[in-house]
């Protein structure tokens, strides 16, 4: 059996007025998706365990069937493994962002999508200038990059800067949760100040607001982590070869503990401008060899947080007819059998421009298995299927028959 995960990263919301009082799912046009929701199963997954906040770190580690209280160590040193960024013992990675902020408040955790080469090079600068024998600044891509922290302790509140558009940046500064932490949260929200001084005539920045853009004239550092201890799905569920796509370092750090290979699609961005037809293809290529693919998508998400229902929309739609028709007409006539499942990780709610923990609807299309009696796939038809509600590592028992 070949089985491939169609990740839509946030494509779950809620009812829009101006969508007829229709989810982004829902309004769109999806003949494919809905296609393989008739042929298959479907049902709720609730992603998000108790205690956790509903990110992407969160909501994928528990969709590829981790406990999620056992392993999790933060967003930061997940990354650094894709970035092959080693974190040694007594070492802290932190996801590190670089935002924009406006009149002292938070206007975009992006800096307004900033490209990957301008960000580079601020990170770079700020290496210089800031990196020390406790701190270490890595580039990633667009706004994402990483911090890493000697002697740092992670009893910190940090505050995603996504969560947070509008609010004042002093609010929301770090702060530590034990005593012993206090020291690496100053440290840290010195960092934070240190890099407005230097950023905010950086040339790159008089170049971004002489062209209309904003500037990236902050860095926002959060999720603090150590080293995560984390089986291979080999080990979990017998996967003995599988490979993982994704422009985000996150899910591409998931997939290397995880013990999946990864796969770099060129003009991957994240965004809606990714290169689709490329993913499908890799995807598709990938499962001729391996037993386990793990396509993420990241442009609907994004269009969440920019609070843009029309994009997100015509996101959902890229993915029917770029990505899961691809793969759909690709797969349906191969000898072995093939399953696919489509779901998001989490919702992101266009009026809230952030993410929720409500269950996220899925499916799943076997080709050599049964149907339900649903017929198209979205947050209120899905809940109907034959696998009702389903909680983290439930989803991946039921994907492989476990």
């Amino acid at each position: 059996m070949k089985t491939i995960i169609i990740l839509g990263d946030g494509m779950a919301d809620e009812p829009i007025e101006a969508l007829g009082n229709k989810t982004p799912l829902q309004a769109a046009h999806k003949p494919y998706i809905d296609l393989l929701a008739a042929k298959g199963k479907s049902g709720l997954l609730d992603t998000i365990p108790a205690g956790f906040k509903p990110g992407s770190e969160i909501a994928n580690l528990s969709v590829l069937g981790y406990n999620v209280p056992l392993v999790f160590e933060g967003r930061g040193s997940l990354e650094a493994a894709s970035m092959d960024v080693d974190i040694a013992p007594g070492e802290m990675a932190m996801r590190c962002n670089v935002i924009c902020i406006e009149d002292g408040k938070i206007k975009n955790h992006s800096a307004g999508h900033i490209s990957t080469e301008e960000a580079a090079e601020l990170i770079h600068f700020l290496e210089k200038e800031l990196g020390d024998d406790i701190a270490s600044f890595y580039p990633g891509v667009s706004y994402r990059h990483l911090l890493k922290i000697k002697d740092g302790n992670k009893n910190l509140d940090c505050t995603a800067p996504h969560d947070v558009i509008g609010t004042p940046f002093e609010d929301v500064l770090i702060k530590a949760t034990t005593p012993d932490a206090e020291e690496t949260a100053k440290y840290l929200n010195g960092l934070i100040l240190k890099s407005q001084e230097l950023l905010k005539d950086h040339p790159i920045n008089k170049k971004r607001i002489a062209e209309g853009k904003d500037p990236a004239n902050s860095i926002w550092p959060w999720s603090p982590g150590y080293r995560p201890k984390m089986q291979t799905l080999q080990e979990l569920y017998g996967i003995k070869s599988g490979s993982v796509i994704s422009a985000v370092d996150l899910i591409m750090g998931i997939g290397k503990y995880a013990g999946l290979k990864l796969i770099h699609v060129e003009g991957a961005t994240g965004l809606y401008d990714t290169n689709y037809e490329g993913k499908a293809q890799a995807a598709i290529d990938a499962l001729k060899n391996d037993d386990f693919v793990y396509l993420h998508i990241e442009a609907s998400d994004e269009a969440g947080h920019e609070g843009d229902y029309e994009l997100k929309k015509k996101t959902i739609e890229y993915l029917d007819s770029r990505v899961v028709k691809t793969i759909y007409e690709a797969t349906k006539d191969w000898a072995e059998p093939v399953t696919i499942a489509i779901l998001p990780d989490h919702p992101t709610p266009c009026h809230l421009r952030t993410h929720t923990n409500k269950p996220v609807p899925f499916l799943i299309y076997r080709s050599n298995g049964e149907a339900d009696d649903v017929q198209v796939y979205d947050e209120f038809e899905s809940a109907k299927g034959d696998f009702g509600i389903l909680v983290g590592h439930e989803f991946m028992d039921t994907l492989f028959n476990k």
